[in-house]
């Protein structure tokens, strides 16, 4: 199994007909790998539940995954990480890892966003499948562009670098004030 790390991008709370998602990057490009996203759509209460375990409003009452994460520090056990493991069409697959009280880790099939909303709550790290990222993933076109733009001005640059004053040499037909 080869996992990536991911950050989350954004989390967009959609209502009517847009759907809510969260979008995941990795952390870190392979070698010659432009900027992508993994964007995943989630309900509109999970996004929600995102939101608010990144956003940690003071106060309030705990919500479903503040109590489920209540409920394994009771037993013992914290989340050691989430990974988003395989995607079927549009449905994305996730499992949560535990490290029990004994030491032992336990894997707990998951939704991708429910996973995500006890990362954010623990700062457990988030891991994408590769396989997943081959085949869900879509490039950071805004991310593309910059670097499109980046290698046109570093061309520009040493174009400029390499100028000289006799590039600027232009004959004028024998006039000394370069007249016809």
């Amino acid at each position: 199994m080869s996992l990536r790390r991911m950050d989350i991008k954004s989390v967009v709370i959609g209502g009517g007909p847009v759907a809510s998602l969260v979008v995941l990057c990795p952390q870190e490009r392979k070698t010659g790998e432009g900027a992508i996203k993994l964007p995943i759509r989630i309900g509109t209460v999970e996004a929600s539940a995102i939101s608010m375990g990144v956003e940690r409003p003071e106060g309030g009452r705990p919500m479903t995954h503040d109590l489920l994460l209540n409920a394994v520090a009771a037993l013992g056990g914290k989340v050691a990480s989430v990974r988003v493991t395989s995607v079927s069409g549009t449905t994305f697959y996730a499992q949560v890892e535990l490290i029990a009280a004994d030491g032992s880790h336990e894997y707990l099939d998951a939704r991708p966003s429910d996973a995500i909303a006890l990362a954010v709550r623990t700062g457990a790290p988030v891991y994408a499948e590769e396989s997943v990222l081959t085949t869900a993933a879509l490039p950071d076109f805004a991310a593309a562009e910059k670097d499109e733009q980046e290698a046109e001005l570093a061309e520009f640059h040493q174009f400029v670098e390499n100028l000289s004053p006799e590039d600027f040499n232009v004959p004028t037909d024998g006039n000394a004030d370069g007249q016809a």
